[in-house]
């Protein structure tokens, strides 16, 4: 918490006081990725892990990173089937040239 009683020092993201550097530079980092852990703990199941202890818990953040990533493969593949078919589709309605006998 903000009131820990540890000689380190917490930064909240939005202080503008004291804040410079490298520290700065990673609290907009993590700006950038807090809503990729929302979207993985609403989407990828990270609201309750039900492996024991840190290897689970390290496990099951790596099967939601890849289960991440997995959507967004088959969402470029579904992307590229649907230009696939929309190419075939534009190719078989053309009305086939026949050319006259001479």
């Amino acid at each position: 918490g903000h009131d820990a009683q540890n000689p380190r020092r917490v930064f909240i993201s939005g202080q503008k006081r004291g804040v410079f550097g490298v520290i700065k530079r990673e609290l907009r980092r993590r700006s950038a990725i807090e809503p990729i852990i929302g979207h993985l703990k609403a989407e990828g199941h990270l609201g309750r892990c039900y492996l024991k202890g840190r290897a689970g818990d390290a496990a099951n953040v790596v099967l939601s990173a890849v289960g991440h990533n997995f959507r967004r493969i088959l969402a470029w593949l579904r992307y590229l089937l649907c230009l696939f078919l929309a190419q075939l589709w534009r190719t078989l309605a053309r009305p086939a040239s026949i050319n006259p006998a001479s």
